[in-house]
This record gives C-alpha cells, sequence and structure tokens, in this order.
C-alpha cells in the first residue's frame, strides 16, 4: 500500500515518497507528513535489541516509502548511507551516572546529529531522480550542521546542484570550513548577513516564487524535508529498544524542532517514551511555550551553541498539525497570525493534550559551560556545548529518576573547541579525517539579507553567467 503525504495547512497536493522528498516544502507552504502513523511490527521491540542499526532502520522506514521504494532498494540505500560512519553501532550509546545515557549521534562524516539522515538522503535523492530523468536545485539554510551534512551527502552528484545560506559570522569556524573547504563543482556556500532565521525566510521564500520553484527545480534538505525526520525515527526507535524496550524518557538540544519531533513519531508508532525534555538556550521561544501555552519571538542572540540560536522553529508546524486533530485550516491561520504578529497561543484544549510528556528548559551560556566542566571533572567526559544545554535540561526536568534519560550528544566537542577548552580547560582534537581543515582554502560569497540578490545569485550561477 502506497504511504501517503498531506500537508499541514491542508491546500497542497497529497504525494507519496518520491514526490515529498523532491518537493520537501509543500506548496502551500506548509510541511508534509505521513497521512497516518504507522506502527512497529509484532515482536519489533525484541529483534531490535540485537539487531544492527541499518536492519532497524530499513524495517522502521520501510512504512514510509510504500509505493516509491522497494525493501531491496532500501536496504541498499542504507547501507550505502551509514558505511561513512566510524563506529559499527552507527550511534551508540554510554553510559553515565544516575541512569543517563548518552546518545552519541555523531559519528558521521561531519560529526552531527544531521549526518544520520543526510548521508541517507543523498542516495535517495539519487535514486529518485535517476528513476525520473531528472535534476534539481537543493536549496538549504543552516545554523552551523545541517550544511555541512547536506554538501557532504550531496557533493559529486551530477543530478544535484546545491545552495547553502548559512548567517555570516554566527557559525563556529569548523562548522563553516567544513562547508567551504568543500570544492566540488555543485557546491555553493552563501553567508547571509542575517540570522539563521533570516536564512530560512529567505529558502522559505524562494520556493513561494513558484515561477523561479518551478523553473530551477527546487527542493530541500533542511528539516522540513520528511526524509529528514523519517531517518531521525530509526536512532529513537533503536536506542530505546536497545536499553530493553521499557519506558524511557530523552532530552534533546532543540533549534528547529525536527530531531525532538522525530522522537515524537516514534512514539506514535509505539516506542515507550515517558517525557521529551526540550533544551534551548538564551533564544527560549520553545522553553517558554512548553510553560505557557504560547509562542513569541523575539530577537536572535549569538550564544556557544549556534545552532540553537533560532526564534522561528519550523517543525513545531507538525507538532502542532498534530495537537489540533490535524485540521490543516486551523494551523494555517495560527500560521499567518504568528508570521503577522510575532506571537501565536495555543487553545488551552490542546496545550492540554501535551500534557506532563513535555517539558521545556532554558540553559544560558554561564549555565551551559557549567554543565560541561562538571560532566568533564566528575567522568572525564567531554562533550559541545549544543549536548550540554540537553544534558543541563534533562537534570532539571527528570520527572522520574527510575525511567532511563537518553540525552541526545548531537555533535563531537570537537566542532566547538573553544567553548569546550573555555568550560573544561581540554581543547578537543579533530579526528584525522579532518586534521587539515584550517590549511584549506575557503569558497563562498557574502550576500545582503535581500531575496532578489540570492534568487540572481542563484540564477547567474546556474546559467554559467
Amino acid at each position: 500500500m502506497t504511504m501517503r503525504y498531506v500537508s499541514t495547512r491542508g491546500d497542497a497536493p497529497v504525494l507519496d515518497f518520491g514526490g515529498t522528498l523532491l518537493a520537501g516544502l509543500a506548496a502551500d507552504g506548509g510541511l508534509y507528513v505521513p497521512e497516518q502513523w504507522p506502527r512497529l511490527g509484532q515482536g519489533a521491540r525484541e529483534r531490535f535489541a540485537e539487531a544492527r542499526y541499518q536492519d532497524v532502520a530499513v524495517e522502521v522506514m520501510r512504512p514510509f516509502v510504500d509505493g516509491s521504494l522497494t525493501r531491496d532498494e532500501l536496504a541498499a540505500l542504507v547501507e550505502e548511507a551509514y558505511s561513512t560512519f566510524d563506529d559499527p553501532a552507527v550511534v551508540p550509546s554510554s553510559p553515565l551516572d544516575d541512569g543517563y545515557h548518552l546518545l552519541e549521534l555523531f559519528h558521521g562524516p561531519t560529526l552531527a546529529f544531521k549526518d544520520v539522515a543526510l548521508q541517507l538522503i543523498g542516495p535517495l535523492f539519487e535514486h529518485e531522480l535517476s528513476r525520473r530523468g531528472s535534476r534539481v536545485t537543493i536549496v538549504g539554510a543552516t545554523s552551523g550542521d545541517t550544511g555541512s551534512a547536506a554538501i557532504e551527502a550531496c557533493r559529486d552528484r551530477d543530478a544535484i546542484e546545491v545552495f547553502i545560506l548559512h548567517p555570516a559570522g554566527r557559525v563556529s569556524e569548523v562548522q563553516r570550513r567544513q562547508m567551504t573547504t568543500v570544492t566540488s563543482a555543485n557546491v555553493h556556500n552563501l553567508a547571509i548577513e542575517g540570522t539563521f532565521d533570516d536564512c530560512q525566510d529567505l529558502v522559505k521564500l524562494l520556493f513561494a516564487d513558484v515561477a523561479f520553484r518551478e523553473r530551477r527545480r527546487l527542493s530541500a534538505v533542511n528539516s522540513m524535508n520528511w526524509a529528514r525526520v523519517m531517518a531521525q525515527v530509526v536512532y529513537f526507535v533503536a536506542s530505546w529498544a536497545r536499553l530493553g524496550g521499557g519506558r524511557v524518557a530523552y532530552a534533546v538540544p532543540t533549534g528547529n524542532f525536527g530531531n525532538v519531533f522525530s522522537g515524537y513519531v516514534a512514539s506514535q508508532m509505539g516506542a515507550d517514551i515517558a517525557q521529551f525534555v526540550v533544551g534551548s538556550n538564551r533564544n527560549d521561544i520553545l522553553a517558554r511555550f512548553f510553560d505557557t501555552g504560547t509562542m513569541t519571538m523575539s530577537e536572535v542572540y549569538p550564544t556557544i551553541s549556534p545552532s540553537m540560536d533560532i526564534q522561528i522553529s519550523s517543525n513545531f508546524e507538525r507538532l502542532l498539525f498534530e495537537l489540533y486533530g490535524r485540521a490543516g485550516h486551523r494551523v494555517a491561520a495560527m500560521m499567518a497570525e504568528f508570521r503577522a504578529t510575532g506571537s501565536m497561543a495555543v487553545a488551552p484544549a490542546a496545550f492540554e493534550l501535551l500534557g506532563d510528556r513535555w517539558s521545556g528548559v532554558r540553559l544560558d551560556d554561564d549555565q551551559t559551560k557549567l554543565v560541561m566542566k562538571e560532566l568533564f571533572e566528575r567522568q572525564g567526559v567531554l562533550v559541545d556545548p549544543h549536548t550540554a544545554v540537553g544534558l543541563g535540561a534533562a537534570r532539571e526536568a527528570r520527572r522520574d529518576p527510575t525511567v532511563p534519560m537518553l540525552c541526545l550528544a548531537t555533535a563531537h566537542p570537537a566542532k566547538f573547541p573553544d567553548a569546550v577548552e573555555e568550560a573544561t580547560g581540554v581543547r578537543p582534537v579533530l579526528p584525522a579525517s579532518l586534521a587539515d581543515l584550517f590549511e584549506l582554502p575557503e569558497r563562498f560569497e557574502t550576500l545582503p539579507n535581500d531575496l532578489a540578490e540570492v534568487r540572481s545569485y542563484i540564477d547567474q550561477t546556474l546559467d554559467g553567467s
């Protein structure tokens, strides 16, 4: 049976998985989600407990790609994707004290959790484009890690051109260089004079320009693309099963909300997840929402956890769709209000559906450094500042100490060496594969936060002028 996808705003064509993958963002400005949530098969928990990550991935994702990929095709793409990871478990977990665990999501080629999804999305795009005899132009915004992971996954693929927008001066040097030192002819980096939210808005506006979107065959690799969320669901299911398949809780350092929403999908499929702790830095729009039921934008502040320097969390719209009983017209109206006024309040009945399962916690930079320092002094473990936000949030909001708490380690500490060294006195070293990163020449263009300028640059680049 073919899985069908609908827009969170209720006014875009219903697509199969292949169409959803290539569309990225729905034509009505919404985000695609499955028409219904599949359930894990009978005995899945027991099978997954000792299974290879790749085998879990195939079984978890198979219902989402029905009608677009055969099981054998999916399995081959999964094997290709995870052959690039430096740990045979792909996403291993390591115990900390008091029932806490670190779920290590940074063993891919660019040392961040984005690799888990994007190393699969590259082959998925290539497979679908080859089947259709087509090409796409991928346009993406990054707060730091998505860009390098997308570039690594899509570089040198003949049917794909990649344009990645990052906020100038607001990503770490390692993050920037992982993008800008790539010499592949199909990769184009744009440093935008603004914030990540500005970059993300530019991407959405490019997609909203129907003539440009169709002429350039735009597609997206941000977590707005359903395939990103789908691939991330796997590590929630796999880690739950590896801990015995009983009740678990997750702490997720959160910016664009795609990662923690993937956990929500895992719970809808049958994983027994008692609590989601959403960790925010000073840009705390999500922490404030889970306190009050109201989402209000404010200024974007630069922090030592730059991938979370976000005020507009795009994937939150998918949770809103669920809270409002999948009424797309309600979601469309709320998102229009949010854009117009900078604020929206969820109806009390919808807010109550969150129950005590969701918590939001804010940590400033000093608190984040303290978490990093104390963890290193107590257990000799270095973590990056984003992971530290999640750990600190978990320690503050954990409701039941008898339930294992999995804290998502979203990036290798060496991606943020200055912050780690300042907090712990130890400077983490990049893996050998990236040892020459600071010696390589960079290649990028700096552009103003202006839609016409960005659109013109893409046109001129693709036309060879």
